[in-house]
Parts: C-alpha cells; structure tokens; sequence
C-alpha cells in the first residue's frame, strides 16, 4: 500500500509541476494521451483544445481589461504560466500589444511592480549585500536551462522615470519578451537579472511594500567589484551568453559597458541600443529627402547616457561616409541643463565632455544658456530629445529650425508619452508639414492641413535589438563589434519607402519580424566578414531562420 502511495503521489507531483512550468505548460491542450502519460488525468477539463482556440479564449479575455495597465497585467499572468500560448497570442497581435508589453505601459507597471508583485517570473535577484550568492542565484533562477541571451539591470536611469530600484527587474522582462516576440529568441534561454544595489528614491524607501534593499545606492568600489563578480560569473555557467545591460545610471552605464566589451558580446541598450535606432532614422530621412548626411548638423537635447550614446552612434555613420573625427565633430552640439555644452564646464561627465565646444567659436556664448538660442545660432537640421524635459521642442524652436533647413530632422524621444519633447501634430503643423518626425513611443498617423497623412517613426530600441542579439547569438561572435551594429542600422534605414507622401523615417512595427531577421541577418554576416563568429556559417539566412524559436506545442 505504501508503495502504491508512493507511485501515485510522484505521478501527481509531476503532474503539477509540468502545469506550473510555463515553459512545458499547455493547459487544455494537453491530448488524452499526455495526460496519461504526465500524470494529468482529471486534472483538466475534459475538452482538448488546439491553441488557436486558446489564443482565441484568450484574446477575448484581453479585451474585457479597461486599461493598459490591467492588460499587462493580464499578459503577464500569461506569460508567467504558459510561455508558448503567450508568444502565439502576441504573434497574432504584435502591433497591438508592444505598447502594453512594452514601452509606454511598463513604466506604469515598474512604478507599481511592488504593490502588484505576485510572480518573479523566472528571474534572478542579485543582492549586492551577498556577493557569495550569485553563483547560487544565477544557478536557481536558470534551473538547468542553456542561457544564451541574460538582460541585467539596476533599474538607476530607467529613461523617463529615472531610478526605481529591484522593481526596474520588469523593465529586463519585457525586454526579453519583446527579444522572442520580435527575433524568435527561445524563451527558455533567456534570463532577466536584477541588480539590488539599493535605491535612492525616498518614496520607495519609505514604502511598507517595497520589495528591494531599503538602503541608498550601493557606490564605488563594492559596486563595480560586484558587477565584476556578477559578470565573470555568468560568463563561467553560460558560455555562449550574450550580456545585455540595460537602464544603468549615467554615472556607471559607460564605464560598465567599455570595461566588458572588447572580451565578450556585450551590449547597453541605451547607450547602443538607441543610437542604432536614431542613426537609422536619420538614414531614412535621408533616403526620404535626398540629402547627404555630411551635409548635416545635429544637436543633441538631453546630455544623458542616451544622449551621448546616441550622438557617438551618428559620429561614427559620418565617419563611416569618410569624415575625420575631426570633421565630424564640427557637426556635433549637445545642450543640457546649463545651456550649450562647453570645454571649460567643469560639471561635464566624461561621456559630455567630447561633444563639449570652445566658447571662442561664438560671439553670443554667454547667451546660449536655453534652446531656441543654440537652434538659432548653430542651425540644427536634426534635433534629438532624450531630456525628459516636456513641451521643450516649442512652435519657435520648430520655426527657427525650418528657417535653417527644408527639412528640419526632429526627434521628440523622452518617454513616457507625458515626457515628450513635443507631440508630432504640432511639429508637423508649426513646420507646415516639412518636418520628419520619430518618436520614443508609439503615436497615430498624423493628418495635415495640406491633405497629406503623416505616418510617424518609433525610434524605439525594440526595432533593432531583436534582431542585433540574434545575429550575435547566431554567429556565436566573440564580441558585439561597431561594424555589426553599423550593419543593423543600415538594415533597419534600408526598410524606408522613400517614394510614399508622408512615409515614416522608420518602418512600422507591424513589420517588427521581418525588421528582426533583416538586421539579425546583416549582423551576423558582418560578424562572419570580420572573422567574429566562433561556429561555421555556409548560409547566414538559413541559420538565422534555424536558430528562430516558433510558438507552437
């Protein structure tokens, strides 16, 4: 009898924990025979259904929330129990659903991951009080799963809402959900890291609910010595990893980045991440206008990690088109807090310092503390915004850049929406429908007086970084080299249709697969050309589409 107990009791456990693992989890569409087999039997309706009908079911279910909010907390409930209905339900739905996966809607979500936190899901908590546990927590959290893809984050610059401490760890989630929605990455390779290095947010360390340490952010050398700690080791367990950082503060992001990414593929989203996208606005506008890009000037907005990051991924396109860094610099202005951005400003962070002028070049310097000034004396024809400064693009500041240009490049990217530097249909409007427009989040075509529907870019990081990690992963390449994210940008402004009135400077989300595997495609051939890749590609397409995971049972 008790060997019957026994027997029957480990077929029950199994059961129950196939239905909590979301990644072996089909809910009703476990066969007769699974069911069987896995110890399943009454333990599910009797009705079998395809996973059409559960996408379906679910669907409907989706459609009955009253915000974005209560959606993505619907998803998620998803995600957390059964990842391929999840991904097929998405897949069905991707334009849709990438605003509430994803940007604006996850702001809202990590302002609140505390108070609305019932699952971890899947990842891993690394607390920087206990630096002899991350072996053991990388190791729990990957449960013997092969990682080849880990986004990291201590939430300090999570671009528009600033700091927000472990609850920052759903800003990793959904970037690995937006990884596999857009590129196929297998969802069971992934895994989203949270660094607790504390908070200095006081509302937070105040809150009874708060999850993370309830101590100000962890500096200096514990800091680094921990993320070096952190690193190596997710280096030893997963061999093949690609190391994605993302929403480090401005005082760490950098010097992160540069001291792993000559000796590993390693990434930050908001220093690369973005500049890709930008640069490949930039080359569709220019597809759209004819223009040279040496021919340019462009003034950055917002002298943050994203801002100069972005800045040093354009630099580089102008001296791939055969500029000195000497004489692609003379096209580069950077405006923050203070005004223009000058060499003797003691203030500068190191990122700032190379965009910074010499007040000897103008005659008004002392003037130039506020943007209509800069745009009028050193006469931007691309502008980009990552101030989180709102409403700061005004009807002057677009009419002074139309008096310097035909076509004023112009690139409101702070989000959430709230934080926009200018919304499109005024910029279209104050420039008599002359301005190419692209924007941090997704906003409605934008009709104008002249009759012509204005379709607006999302120079959203979701529309390259895909597609990058998966090139790099399929490459096997031992480093994320500028060649292959110059590769990505050009795949991603190469999608433009120049010849439609009123075409986006980026292409649509809709078309978020296809960007994926035509920039994943052209990294890893890059990678290939470089003599990067560590495996052997004989046909670089077919192995992007053999390494694509598909959502289906």
């Amino acid at each position: 009898m008790y060997y019957l107990f026994f027997v029957g009791r480990c077929l029950h456990t199994r059961g129950q924990e196939i239905l909590n693992n979301p990644f072996l989890n089909k809910g009703t569409a476990f066969t007769e025979a699974e069911r069987e087999e896995f110890g399943l039997t009454g333990m599910l309706p009797a009705h079998v259904q395809t996973i059409q009908e559960q996408a379906d079911q679910a669907y409907a279910q989706y459609l009955t929330k009253v915000n974005d909010v209560e959606k993505r907390i619907f998803l998620s409930t998803l995600f957390d129990t059964n990842r391929t209905l999840f991904y097929y339900l998405v897949d069905q739905h991707v334009a849709e659903f990438m605003p509430v996966v994803y940007d604006p809607t996850i702001a809202d979500t990590i302002e609140n991951y505390s108070a609305l936190f019932v699952n971890p899901q899947n990842a891993a908590f690394l607390d920087i009080n206990h630096p002899e546990n991350i072996e053991a927590t990388l190791k729990n959290a990957a449960d013997g799963r092969d990682i080849k893809l880990l986004v990291a984050t201590d939430a300090e610059g999570i671009l528009g809402i600033g700091d927000w401490g472990v609850q920052g760890v759903d800003i990793a989630v959904g970037k690995l959900m937006v990884y596999t929605a857009a590129a196929g990455i297998d969802p069971a390779s992934v895994l989203p890291v949270s660094v607790d290095a504390g908070t200095n947010r006081k509302e937070l360390l105040a809150d009874p609910l708060y999850l993370g340490n309830r101590h100000e952010r962890v500096r200096g050398d514990q800091y680094f010595e921990f993320i070096d700690k952190f690193v190596k080791t997710a280096q030893s367990l997963f061999p093949e990893m690609y190391l994605h950082f993302e929403d480090f503060g401005r005082s760490t992001a950098t010097k992160i980045l540069n001291t792993y990414k000559n000796e590993w593929p390693t990434f930050n989203d908001d220093i690369q991440g973005t500049g890709i996208v930008v640069t490949s606005a930039v080359l569709g506008a220019l597809a759209i206008t004819g223009e040279d890009i040496k021919t340019q000037t462009y003034l950055t907005y917002g002298g943050c990690s994203a801002g100069t990051g972005i800045a040093n991924r354009v630099l580089a396109e102008f001296m791939q088109q055969g500029l000195s860094e000497e004489e692609a610099r003379k096209h580069f202005y950077m405006v923050d807090r203070q005004g223009l951005l000058f060499d003797d400003d003691e203030t500068l962070t190191p990122e700032q310092k190379p965009f910074a002028r010499s007040r000897s070049e103008f005659e008004n310097a002392d003037e130039l503390t506020d943007l209509l000034s800069v745009v009028k004396t050193v006469k931007p024809t691309v502008l980009v915004g990552t101030s989180t400064n709102p409403g700061s693009f005004t009807k002057e500041v677009v009419e002074a850049m139309v008096a310097n240009t035909d076509y004023p490049k112009i690139f409101p990217l702070s989000n959430p929406t709230k934080l926009h530097e200018a919304m499109p249909d005024d910029l279209i409007k104050w420039s008599n429908g002359k301005a190419l427009v692209a924007t941090g989040v997704p906003v409605d075509p934008v009709t104008a007086s002249n009759g012509v529907t204005y379709e607006i870019g999302q120079a959203n990081n979701m529309l390259v970084y895909p597609g990058l990690g998966l090139g790099t992963i399929v490459a096997k390449a031992k480093v994320l080299s500028d060649g292959m994210i110059s590769a990505a940008a050009h795949a991603l402004g190469g999608m433009v249709d120049a010849s439609q009135p009123g075409a986006p400077v980026l292409p649509p989300v809709s078309r978020l697969s296809e960007m994926s595997f035509r920039v994943a495609v052209a990294v890893a051939k890059q990678a290939v050309a470089e003599g990067l890749n560590q495996v052997e590609i004989d046909d670089v397409e077919a192995a992007v589409k053999a390494a694509q995971w598909t959502p289906e049972y």
